[in-house]
């Protein structure tokens, strides 16, 4: 998995060296995550999140876009609005590593030399690769806990819906938000990976449903480059 995102990277560089017009920005916000402990709120930050993005805009209408996310996540079962929840007491913290590599779609041209202000909403999607940490489900005096075992990766689809507007020729503003479908269960450690499959005694909640995780934020960029000639693709 991480030799196909290396490609990936080596191509966005490639894409990178020969393309008019970039963006390099910064981004902090709230991450929270919906599986079957805690919460089930879908947009409810618990946790301060923050990273870095680029973009390759291609046209006046989509951009290629990377980014890397630290989002750390947690859930309590004691603030749960469900009572079985609240009576099992589950709790655990965990901190994603996202790698993300897609394409951004304005929905009217952004002209990148205006000396206008400018606002346009956007959509994100592509292909996310994460670490995080493996949990399992066990008992320290008695008491039910989840414990970290190890470190995976695993894949996820990002859902992102945003505004940007025009602070200045070279600079803008966006806020976010994304929602990550992953192909994993084991975020709040109810479905243990490959290492305890057959410890079906240790897994719990819904099995039938990945987590999500979600984050919300501002993003601040710097556009740079010469001007574009605008390919027809």
């Amino acid at each position: 998995m991480k030799h196909w995102f290396l490609i990936i990277f080596m191509w966005l560089f490639a894409q990178l060296t020969s393309a008019q017009r970039y963006e390099l920005g910064v981004t902090v916000g709230g991450s929270n995550y919906i599986g079957d402990v805690g919460n089930v709120s879908y947009l409810s930050p618990t946790d301060v999140g923050f990273g870095v993005i680029g973009k390759i805009n291609r046209s006046e209408r989509h951009s290629f876009r990377a980014s890397f996310l630290y989002l750390p996540v947690q859930g309590d079962d004691t603030k749960s609005s469900e009572a079985f929840r609240a009576l099992r007491g589950l709790s655990f913290d965990n901190s994603i590593k996202e790698i993300s590599f897609g394409i951004e779609y304005n929905f009217w041209e952004w002209d990148y030399y205006s000396e206008r202000n400018q606002s346009v909403p956007y959509l994100y999607t592509g292909l996310t690769g994460f670490s995080y940490g493996t949990l399992v489900r066990g008992t320290t005096n008695g008491v039910p806990e989840i414990k970290a075992f190890g470190d995976a990766w695993s894949l996820a689809i990002p859902m992102v819906v945003g505004f940007k507007t025009q602070l200045a020729r070279s600079f803008r503003l966006a806020f976010e938000v994304g929602a990550r479908y992953t192909f994993t269960d084991n975020i709040d450690g109810s479905d243990p990976n490959r290492e305890l499959k057959d410890r079906e005694d240790l897994k719990f909640g819904n099995l039938n449903n990945n987590d999500w995780y979600v984050y919300s934020g501002l993003i601040l960029t710097y556009t740079f480059g010469r001007k574009p000639c605008f390919c027809a693709y």
